[in-house]
């Protein structure tokens, strides 16, 4: 029998060794096959049932593909194909060539930042591990188990649906989940989602496919150590003003004897400076806590972006032993205090005793396989973020804890981040070894992120308890079980969202407010209410109402809310091929999951309610980017108005984790969508509102800075030839971190009795002389809106083309077809006469976007 490929991975000799803990990575190759005690699947799949290339971090799912055993899902109608991997039992190998200065270790750790989810871990044929929790990191002593040589290090994992399956179907009423599976491989209403820590997305959502992973998803390691080893720094803020801070480095200390050590923690400021306290003690075998207070004269503190400089302190700790051996360990972190703003159902954040209205967006998984996200793909999301005048993105609870990158990026971009706990949904099971196994995530979790300034805040989850309260089907399930089987559901939610995160905010990230949901208003009154705490608001979109509907009241922080767009051409063509294509197209339906694909539907509605017909497929594609920019738009300002009733807005969603027709403002492929460069129009920091309703324009002025600032609105309404109908204006001093109401005019004072489909008005804000802020309005849906013939005229230098308007030019979208760009501006207005210059960035020659490029507008011709 042929001898299957082995891969060693060689532990270097050293002399003498540097560091009492040394690292050896485990990452790169190894190899993957079906369990051969999964009989049926390796008869069905004989290929894989013999040993194959893996890589690690990764999962069997993209092993399968780069291997070229399975279609890729993200293209064309390919999810089916590889579903069944998610249902098979996988066995992961590496051999490790384990030499005799390793063996002279007291310990040898093997650690793994990520096992997803049922794994078994057996070194030499010995089971060393058993996990049961995708989100926690788990390390365990090999040393009695390594021999000189070769070692073999097996994990297998168990599919996490044939695993729990038997218990789900066993069950009368199987606790509530998410989406159910459209491939047959659970029944309606019997998920098992529910009942397991690992990311609720794989199992699809509304936005993102079905691909329930399996692997060794993060990166792994051996660790090897002598008399102790840092395990944990944690930096705690006790007091912060502006004559001083006072931290307490906080290390946790695991020892395997009782020994002599010194403990050298360093402080060294944004200027370079560098203070440093030494301590001496003896440790237990096990764990040890040892505190170190430091103290900063005139402290500069991390401010969110428009706020001041995202400062950053470095506090780094070095242990010694009687050889002089050292464990080193080392954070950056910033200085800021955080309040929760609660006072008569308000909701809303203070950082260093400034309210910041937060404005930005929800953001989930950057991809369906998180081991291939890299830094590059997060720093653009999020600089796109900050670029379009957002200072806060939520964290959805439906996927997994990010990286330590994303939180350095944000803390460098100066974006406030609300992170949700990892619950997406569905009622939690109530039983005790549930809620133990979120303790240690929860606890190891915001251990990890505590460093962060960005991190604000905490949440729960999202929308168990609103569903939980609300959902007609969770009030059918609990009509169903019971008075005495809906109270032990609802007290061990309870327990775990009041008592058991709570308490890991409160215990590892002290100052750090804790929120129990979202949307929530902790327990105090009932949920996902304008009156009280954050709100979910769907009535547009999901349940099919006007986009009108966002201006009907004011919310105390509105954290979801949102409106669906197709992405651009070059991602369609990427994903769908060259088409021909129309909404139904099974392609699209199939990248579509809002509805299981009907989805597309809805956004015909949508334009049947609001916009002019489509003249072909790109246009189809256009519109439907002008009606979310528009209705994201509308609420968004609306939002700001409402100040100080309302404290945030965060639409859904700021990303894809795959490409999809979904509510993403940026694209799976990087791409902005008419949304994301409308946000850097409505969350500007000083910007203009208006709205008609009812015979009468409000126009508000709202600004996010601090102090006062010298301005001067005006409101000028002209019919379509160009002719000014009305003006109004008046010089003003902005309010400080607020909104007021600048005036209410009626029709006839404005527009001089021109009909309404006829006229429009243009509001602008200037400071300076400068308009940092203009609004159309308009008194017409934009359907029936007469808009000229819009005259535009192109001038292009290199990549750079200077665009000019005849006449009133809406919603000008510059369109390069399959051709990926990114021009500095879309989706503007233009007046009659107006010109505007815009750069593109595109990997295409400049003679290439000349020749691609389309100008659409709102206009008929």
């Amino acid at each position: 029998m042929k001898r299957a490929l082995l891969l060693p991975l060689l532990l270097a000799s050293t002399a003498a060794w540097a560091d009492p803990r040394d690292t050896v990575s485990l990452d790169g190759a190894w190899e993957v096959r079906i369990d051969p005690a999964d009989a049926e699947a390796a008869k069905t799949h004989p290929k894989e049932a013999s040993w194959f290339t893996a890589k690690v971090p990764g999962s069997v799912q993209q092993d399968l593909i780069a291997s070229g055993r399975a279609p890729d899902p993200f293209k064309g109608i390919n999810q089916a194909p590889i579903q069944w991997a998610g249902l098979t039992n996988w066995q992961f190998r590496k051999v490790i060539e384990v030499t005799p200065e390793m063996l002279k270790r007291d310990h040898v750790d093997l650690v793994f930042d990520g096992l997803d989810t049922f794994a078994t871990v057996s070194l030499n044929g010995q089971k060393l591990l058993t996990t049961a929790n995708a989100h926690r990191r788990w390390r365990i002593d090999a040393k009695s188990v390594l021999k000189l040589g070769r070692n073999e290090l097996v994990i297998a994992i168990a599919s996490p649906i044939r695993t729990l399956q038997p218990m789900v179907l066993a069950q009368t009423n199987t606790l509530p989940g998410e989406y159910d599976s459209e491939f047959g491989d659970e029944p309606k209403g019997k998920q098992t989602s529910p009942y397991i820590r690992k990311p609720k997305y794989q199992y699809s959502w509304d936005w993102g496919p079905r691909l329930v992973n399996i692997g060794i998803w993060r990166p792994a390691r051996i660790e090897t150590w002598d008399n102790a080893r840092i395990d944990n720094l944690r930096v705690d803020q006790e007091a912060l003003n502006d004559a001083e801070a006072r931290l307490v480095a906080r290390y946790r200390i695991v020892a395997g004897a009782s020994t002599k050590l010194t403990l050298r923690t360093t402080l060294t400021g944004p200027d370079g400076k560098k203070q440093t306290v030494s301590r001496s003690f003896t440790v237990a075998p096990g764990i040890n806590e040892v505190s170190v207070p430091l103290t900063i004269a005139s402290p500069r503190r991390w401010w969110p972006v428009g706020y001041g400089a995202q400062t950053m302190y470095d506090v780094s700790g070095q242990l010694s032993d009687h050889d002089g051996k050292a464990d080193s360990v080392s954070h950056k972190t910033g200085l800021r205090t955080v309040e929760l703003i609660r006072k008569d159902g308000s909701f809303g954040f203070k950082v260093n005793g400034i309210p910041i209205f937060a404005k930005g967006a929800n953001l989930i998984p950057f991809d369906n396989f998180p081991s291939r996200v890299p830094r590059a793909q997060m720093q653009q999301v999020l600089q796109s973020a900050r670029e379009s005048n957002m200072n806060m993105i939520r964290v959805w609870g439906g996927g997994y804890y990010l990286d330590d990158a994303f939180y350095e990026i944000a803390d460098e971009l100066g974006l406030m981040i609300w992170q949700d706990f990892m619950f997406g949904g569905s009622v939690t099971p109530p039983d005790a070894e549930f809620r133990d196994n979120v303790r240690v995530e929860a606890e190891e979790q915001v251990e990890r992120l505590q460093p962060h300034p960005s991190v604000i805040a905490w949440s729960g989850g999202n929308e168990i308890l609103a569903g939980w309260e609300n959902w007609s089907d969770r009030k059918a399930f609990k009509k169903r079980v019971g008075a005495d089987e809906q109270e032990r559901i609802g007290v061990g939610m309870a327990v775990l969202f009041d008592r058991v995160l709570r308490d890991a905010v409160i215990t590892r990230a002290p100052g750090t407010p804790y929120w129990n949901n979202s949307p929530a208003t902790d327990y105090e009154a009932p949920t996902d209410t304008d009156k009280d705490g954050d709100r979910h608001f769907w009535d547009v979109w999901s349940g099919s109402k006007p986009v009108e509907r966002y201006l009907d009241s004011c919310p105390r922080f509105m954290s979801e809310y949102g409106f669906q767009s197709m992405p651009g051409l070059s991602t369609i063509r990427d994903f769908a091929g060259d088409g021909p294509f129309t909404l139904e197209s099974p392609v699209l339906k199939a990248h579509q999951r809002f509805l299981s694909g009907e989805g597309n539907a809805r956004l015909q509605l949508y334009l049947d309610q609001r916009l002019r017909p489509a003249k072909d497929f790109a246009d189809t594609v256009y519109l439907t980017q002008v009606n979310q920019m528009q209705a994201i738009d509308m609420a968004a300002r609306h939002h700001r108005a409402c100040r100080p009733v309302t404290l945030g807005s965060l639409y859904w969603q700021l990303n894809d984790t795959w490409p999809a027709i979904s509510w993403a403002s940026i694209s799976y492929d990087g791409q902005w969508k008419l949304l994301q460069y409308a946000a850097k129009r409505f969350f500007a920091p000083q910007a203009i509102v208006t709205e008609h309703k009812d015979g009468t324009t409000r126009v508000a002025l709202v600004s996010d800075a601090t102090a006062p600032i010298a301005a001067e609105w005006r409101i000028r309404a002209f019919d379509m030839t160009g002719k000014k109908l009305g003006e109004r204006g008046a010089k003003v001093s902005l309010t400080p971190l607020g909104a007021q109401e600048a005036a209410s005019i009626a029709d006839a004072d404005l527009f001089a009795g021109a009909a309404p489909e006829a006229s429009y008005a243009v509001a602008e804000l200037l400071i300076d002389g400068r308009t940092v802020s203009r609004t159309i309005l308009e008194r017409a849906l934009p359907k029936d809106m007469a808009y000229p013939a819009p005259g535009l005229s192109t001038r292009w230098d290199g990549k750079r083309v200077t665009i000019t308007a005849g006449a009133l030019a809406r919603a000008i979208m510059l369109d390069f077809g399959t051709i990926a760009a990114h021009p500095s501006d879309d989706g503007f207005d233009l007046l009659p006469g107006e010109s505007v210059t815009i750069e593109v960035r595109s990997d295409a020659s400049a003679e290439a976007l000349q020749n691609a490029l389309t100008l659409r507008t709102l206009g008929t011709k």
